[in-house]
């Protein structure tokens, strides 16, 4: 398998998605901004960089404001659907407690997995960062 190639592709995916996104406001409902998603992307990236993978997909979880909650979910959904590259069954999505038991029991557990793991997430906000940038 050609890692380099999915994180390539789910680089994609973020932005797409990302793009598609509405969040509702007070005023109303609008897209979130491509800055917001870059900053939201770069501080993901930081996060990884600097403290791992179960940090980052925390980092993740922990946004509320509605632009970065929304542009959160998608990063972290595409990059939970690209750890069950591996062949392990992935947890449901939306219920952090089980994703984040999912990550120390399965990736954090073992290290070969853990670096491969954070390689591949990193090369994929690597990608979607610099994606967003270039649809500003």
């Amino acid at each position: 398998m050609n890692l380099d190639l999915e994180a390539a592709r789910v680089a994609q995916e973020i932005i797409a998605e990302t793009n598609k996104e509405i969040v509702p406001t007070k005023e109303g409902k609008k897209k979130p901004t491509k800055s917001e998603g870059e900053n939201l992307i770069t501080k993901a990236l930081g996060v990884l960089q600097e403290n791992g993978v179960y940090a980052c997909m925390l980092f993740l979880y922990s946004r509320t404001s509605n632009s970065d909650k929304a542009v959160s979910e998608v990063i972290r959904n595409e990059l939970i659907t690209m750890t069950g590259l591996s062949g392990k069954e992935v947890a449901t999505k939306d219920d952090a407690e089980a994703v984040l038991n999912y990550l120390t029991d399965n990736i954090c557990n073992d290290l070969d997995s853990l670096l491969v793991t954070k390689q591949l997430w990193e090369q994929t906000l690597i990608y979607a960062r610099y994606s967003a940038k270039a649809r500003e």
